[in-house]
Order: structure tokens, then sequence, then C-alpha cells
């Protein structure tokens, strides 16, 4: 545990708003400037380290902040980071891959079970106008023995095909062309090399690689030709992997059976841009709340806390010896 001189050492000016159980962690740690001191505005001048969970951070950030050197990320995505402006000024941005993929292999799981058995979609509605419903109209799919396809084989991807072939005895195609060979060689699966041959043969597709200029309408309407008519497609990771308009293209043509997702490219979303896409019977749409449990976002935010901590510890260990030899 570090001293109480330790505790007062360094600052971390926190961007955005946390838990208040990781609020109380960070302040055993740091002297911590909130979201909502006045004092935050001047972070740029101020601040050797911060913590965000939504905040964008420009190149133009970067270069008014000349001594930032630690920046904490809560979960995985930092998209809205710019990470090579960081790397090119030495400073260290901390994510916490892995923390949130229970949780967010939970969503995939319930968006998933709520397009095939269509649990919040047009019979609910029509139950909440009070209208009767007769079984014999209904209808739905059955994912027990089926294959799931999981594009992106980190921590989320190996979680969500590990829950649905506990739940679902299901068979699990992998694609990831990033991730060496020999990756999950411990769990039954069959990697593909090509993206369409994981598109042709999987009843569910998820989503769970990072938005990059490379992912961005990774999945687009010639893709989802390729997918069975019955088939699923899910998306936790990010907006715009996914192109949204060939999305609801897709949909409107029957392509494949429906889609939940947990991401937009608009977040959050709104009724007036996805109104369209919303009223379509089997889309089931969440915003971006798939690790919103308490467990998690205390989990996700500690872990990045205690990194930028042991980042600022071992800076100033380092300037001290320096200091010591050059005296």
């Amino acid at each position: 545990m570090p001293s109480a001189i330790d505790n007062r050492e360094h600052t971390l000016y926190i961007l955005s708003e946390f838990h208040p159980e990781a609020v109380k962690h960070a302040q055993s740690l740091f002297n911590c400037v909130l979201h909502t001191d006045p004092r935050i505005l001047r972070w740029r001048e101020e601040a050797t380290a911060v913590l965000v969970k939504d905040y964008p951070i420009h190149e133009a950030d970067l270069d008014a902040a000349p001594q930032l050197q630690a920046i904490g990320k809560q979960g995985v995505g930092v998209d809205q980071i710019d990470t090579a402006a960081c790397a090119q000024r030495g400073i260290k941005v901390y994510n916490t891959p892995g923390v949130n993929a229970s949780a967010v292999a939970e969503m995939v799981m319930a968006l998933t079970l709520n397009v095939a058995r269509d649990i919040s979609g047009l019979w609910y509605r029509q139950l909440a106008l009070g209208e009767s419903i007769r079984k014999e109209t209904c209808n739905g799919l059955l994912l027990t023995g089926r294959t799931i396809g999981i594009i992106g084989m980190g921590h989320i991807g190996r979680q969500v095909a590990r829950m649905f072939q506990g739940a679902f005895d299901t068979r699990t195609i992998a694609y990831d062309p990033f991730v060496p060979e020999g990756a999950w060689a411990d769990f039954d699966h069959e990697r593909v090399q090509d993206l369409d041959d994981l598109l042709s043969k999987a009843d569910v597709v998820s989503v769970h690689v990072p938005l990059t200029p490379q992912t961005i309408s990774m999945i687009g309407h010639s893709q989802m030709q390729k997918m069975k008519r019955t088939g699923i497609l899910v998306n936790a990771s990010r907006g715009g992997i996914v192109d949204e308009a060939d999305l609801q293209r897709a949909l409107d043509e029957k392509l494949i059976w429906g889609c939940g997702f947990d991401c937009h490219v608009q977040e959050p979303p709104t009724l007036a841009k996805y109104g369209d896409l919303w009223s379509h019977e089997h889309y089931v749409g969440t915003p971006h709340v798939a690790a919103a449990t308490d467990e998690t976002q205390i989990a996700t935010t500690n872990a990045a806390i205690d990194l930028v901590y042991q980042h600022m510890v071992e800076a100033s260990r380092r300037a001290h010896i320096e200091a010591k030899l050059t005296a």
C-alpha cells in the first residue's frame, strides 16, 4: 500500500464523471481535481495525469498540455484519444482491456436472445398497447447448437465465445487478421482467414474489434448479403464498424433476421437520427451500456487509476535518481 506521503505527492485531474467508489479509490492515491471543480478548466496547463471515460483528447489538447505524462482511460476503447500524438510526446495511455469482458459478453448474449426471441420487439409493443397475441402467429430462432462467429479475438470475443458455448453448446468460428497464430489454443474453435467465410457460416455474428481507419464500415451491405437469412448481427464494440445505412438497407431487404447493437455512430443516439432503424421488428438497440454495471464501472476505473498511479510513482523515482546522479 502507498504511504501517506505518497498519497499527497501526485495530482489526478478527473475529466469525466465516475462511480463514487472509484472516485474514493482515486482520492486514496492522489490529490484529485474532479470534473465539477472549476480548476478542471486548467487541466491542460497544470495536469501531469488525467483520468477519462468519454472525454476526447485531441492533438491540440496535448499541444496545450506540456506537463502531461499519463492518461488513464476507463474501459478498452481509446478511439477518442489521439494515441499517435500521445506516443510522439511520450505520454502513456493506460486503458483496461479484459476487465469488462464478462459484462460485455453478458450484454451480447442478452441482445442476441432478445433479437432471436423478439422479447422487446413487435410482441412487446402489441402487448403494451393492450392487444392480444395468438401464440401460433409468433416465431423465433433457436440458438442451441448453432454457430457463433466472433470478429476480433481479444478478451471480450473470447468471453463471448465461452459464454455461448456453455449456454447453447455453440460451435465457434473466429476471425482476426491481427492476432498471431496459436491464439485461443486452449479453446475449441475454428479460425478462418477470410471474413466472408465466417459471415456465410455463422448463425450469430458478434463484432469485437476497435474502431480504426481499417475497421470503419468493415461490415457493409455486401458483407451482410453473405450472411444467412436467419443470421443475427451483434455489435457491442463501436459504432461505425457496421455501416448504419447499409444495415438499415439489409433489414429492409430482409437479408438477415435481425441485429442487436449497443453502439451507434452518434452517441448518445437519438430518435431523430435512428427512428427508422429502431422501427424494424428485429432491431434491438441500447445506448452503449454493456459495461454499465456497478461492479464493472468500479473495477475498470480502479484498474486505470492504479496503472496511472504506478506510472507516476515510477516517474518520480526515476527523477529522484537522476537528480542524485547529477547533483
